[in-house]
């Protein structure tokens, strides 16, 4: 069980990473595409903060 919540951390840590550099690269960019979407991806960056976060507990709890 311990191993799959540190999978999960590990794939929630990568997804952040990406979204915050597509978000911090978008924004530096500027344009229509930054006003669609930077919102959106800083929204999603902190979501999957909160999930990475809570794989690594779950990691911690789980660990005998």
């Amino acid at each position: 069980m311990n191993s799959i919540f540190f999978t999960l951390m590990l794939i929630a840590m990568g997804l952040t990473l990406i979204a915050l550099t597509a978000g911090i690269i978008l924004m530096g960019k500027g344009g229509e595409a930054n006003i669609a979407y930077g919102n959106k991806l800083m929204r999603a960056r902190v979501i999957l903060q909160g999930v990475a976060i809570a794989c690594f507990a779950l990691v911690i709890l789980t660990t005998s």
